[in-house]
């Protein structure tokens, strides 16, 4: 299968790279508007570099997107009407309403076409544990903090660091749920998000002003607890014990830590990995574009919102009364 990469930058050269090493892959290709960019990477990987999308769509059976978010619309219009494979990296548009467009133009796929998006924490190795886990949370809280970057210019918070939780929590944790309270509050580089599902809240905050790097998921059901580190791979179960020690009616609570054992892996290479499969196949990738679609709506939501049967049944804005809203 040949393969093509749209875009030069950090996640178009992480992509080209995990392609060259693939069996899967046969010949690789890339083009970015800046030529002198794509050379180099292509001698870098030995890989070859195209002079014009047109010409790498021509040569491929299935390309990822890593251009900047702007384009990323009218690449995948592209790609899904010469009936090339394709791979969109997150967010899949700069808008929902855009999303909706392209979900459209989805619609006339050929038969066996894949279009898939890259919300690359679905494939961290953690997040398959976890749903084996829990049954009934009831509390999910996510962190996603980062010290400031000057390499994403063009998005927000949000739709930079936290729309990949977003996409573990409606399209993973509560895939399906239709009925849930949003709260929304923050700005371009501090935002945080509260949802409640049925007897669960959620709570996701992202940060861009951070002085260490946080990626961490804490899970609470009644008899257990979930600690999980998305870069370390790593997950804590906390249990409590049959009974607890008593000395001299004092109570000592000492409660079971298991530390589940993760086989570690590059979840970018297993989302890629996974791609070239479906590719091959036929098959629908796990990330589709209407989950896609759907996170950029929570990701756009800037206020208070109450979903019923997945529409909005009530709003405010970030300044509204909780009770009144839900009046």
């Amino acid at each position: 299968m040949d393969i093509g990469v749209i875009g030069a930058g950090v996640m178009g050269s992480n992509h080209v790279r995990i392609y060259s090493e693939m069996r899967a892959a046969d010949a690789v290709y890339i083009y970015d508007v800046d030529e002198k960019a794509a050379k180099a990477l292509g001698e870098k990987h030995d890989v070859n570099a195209c002079d014009s999308i047109q010409a790498l769509l021509s040569r491929v059976d299935a390309v990822s997107i890593c251009a900047p978010t702007r384009y990323h619309f009218d690449i995948a219009k592209e790609a899904i009407e010469n009936g090339v494979n394709c791979l969109i990296e997150k967010p899949i548009t700069l808008s929902s309403k855009e999303g909706e467009a392209l979900l459209k133009i989805a619609e006339n796929l050929d038969d066996g076409q894949v279009v898939g998006v890259g919300h690359i924490e679905r494939f961290n190795p953690i997040v398959a544990e976890i749903k084996k886990l829990i049954t009934n949370p009831r509390y999910i809280e996510i962190r996603r903090h980062n010290p400031g970057s000057n390499r994403i210019k063009d998005a927000n918070v949000v739709i930079d660091l936290m729309i990949h939780d977003i996409d573990l929590v409606w399209n993973c944790f509560f895939e399906g749920y239709q009925d849930y309270e949003l709260y929304s509050a923050g700005d371009k580089d501090l935002f945080k998000k509260v949802a409640r599902f049925d007897g669960c809240l959620a709570s996701l905050s992202a940060s861009r002003i951070a002085c260490k790097k946080i990626r961490t998921i804490h899970v609470e059901e009644e008899e257990f607890t979930i600690d999980g580190d998305f870069m370390a791979q790593e997950l804590y179960i906390h249990s409590k014990p049959e009974r607890y020690g008593e000395v001299n009616t004092r109570y000592a609570q000492e409660n079971i830590i298991e530390k589940v054992l993760i086989n570690r892996v590059e979840p970018l290479k297993e989302e890629l990995r996974a791609f070239l499969d479906c590719s091959a196949r036929g098959h629908k990738f796990p990330v589709t574009p209407l989950q896609a679609v759907l996170n950029l709506k929570i990701a756009e939501n800037r206020g208070l919102r109450v979903y019923s049967g997945g529409c909005v049944l009530a709003e405010g804005n970030s300044n509204s009364n909780e009770t009144a809203l839900r009046a």
